[in-house]
């Protein structure tokens, strides 16, 4: 396979291990936008492998990342958080000299220390996560328009000798080609962020879900008949894949349950305002939240899921 006509190759080979959604829309985005010619995948599940080979965006499917990262300009690691530092320890070796890694995990800290013993000295290693996703996983759930005025965060290490600035800038130039707008973080304050912005939702969705579930008053044939918007909401984001979710919740335990404590303070003042009656207290609350949700959706943040349906994601 070749790249488009007229555009830039920026990697000319694209190795990604692990092909779920988000590695499989990389490559769909990278096939789309014409930044790469050759797409080699690895991934340890024989089922996605099977179904990556049947949607044909990759030249090489192997089980074995070492065979899916040689020659590779850029190696992206997509698989679950806690499982990254053993799938690259197998494909370190068999880097070329001069390549870059990087990632797509929610948790950057953890990662970066876990990874960085294992670069090899001529390796660049630059952590990213891309904030995009839905709660759909596997080979045939990635698109390439999922990164589209998404943002992109990269944490790159404390370097400042010129390859390692100009690796950083060319995966910035990539992930701008791939559509995402993208920024520059601290991996502590990376990961306090997202602490705030997407995992404690996800906890509070999963723990919402599972109260509802197991209410002995209500029958689970109630829950779903019944399910009104905001409870809908919170199954759809309780429906992520749960591996990934574990794992992101045990490598960024400090960050979680520091928030967690102070929503938890927020949420025993809120019932005290509902048990006093203090009307204007949920009033200014429900008025501000409002307004940062109106705040979202004028980003152009609100969730891709609005734009393209589960056909077209399914599309190779």
């Amino acid at each position: 396979m070749s790249s488009k006509a007229g555009t830039s190759v920026i990697y000319p080979k694209l190795a990604v291990i692990g092909c779920g959604l988000i590695g499989s829309s990389i490559v769909r985005a990278a096939r789309a936008a014409g930044v790469v010619d050759e797409v080699t995948v690895a991934d340890a599940s024989p089922e996605h492998r099977q179904r990556i080979a049947e949607l044909g965006y990759a030249d090489l499917v192997t089980a074995d990342p070492a065979e899916a990262v040689q020659g590779a300009d850029l190696v992206v690691l997509a698989t679950p958080v806690l499982a990254m530092s053993g799938a690259f320890a197998q494909a370190a070796a068999a880097m070329k000299p001069g390549a870059t890694v990087t990632d797509v995990g929610s948790v950057k800290a953890a990662i970066a220390e876990a990874l960085k013993p294992l670069i090899p000295e001529n390796i660049f290693l630059v952590p990213g996560h891309p904030i995009a996703g839905t709660e759909y996983s596997g080979p045939e759930a990635g698109f390439a328009e999922l990164f589209q005025n998404r943002w992109t965060i990269l944490t790159p290490l404390a370097r400042d000798d010129d390859p390692y600035l100009e690796a950083v800038q060319r995966l910035v130039d990539f992930w701008r080609a791939l559509g995402a707008n993208v920024d520059r973080m601290d991996v502590t304050h990376h990961d306090l962020v997202l602490a705030v912005t997407s995992h404690l939702p996800h906890l509070i969705a999963y723990n919402i879900v599972g109260t509802a579930a197991d209410l002995e008053a209500v029958t689970q044939a109630e829950v779903m008949k019944y399910s009104a918007g905001g409870f809908r909401d919170f199954t759809r984001i309780a429906s992520s894949d749960p591996t990934m979710w574990r794992d992101i919740f045990l490598a960024n335990k400090d960050a979680v349950l520091e928030i967690l404590g102070r929503f938890t303070e927020d949420l025993q003042a809120l019932s005290r305002a509902i048990r006093w009656g203090e009307g204007d207290k949920l009033f200014d609350l429900f008025t501000r939240t409002r307004a940062i949700r109106r705040g979202i959706i004028a980003a152009g943040q609100e969730s891709p899921e609005a734009n393209f349906g589960r056909d077209h994601r399914a599309a190779p």
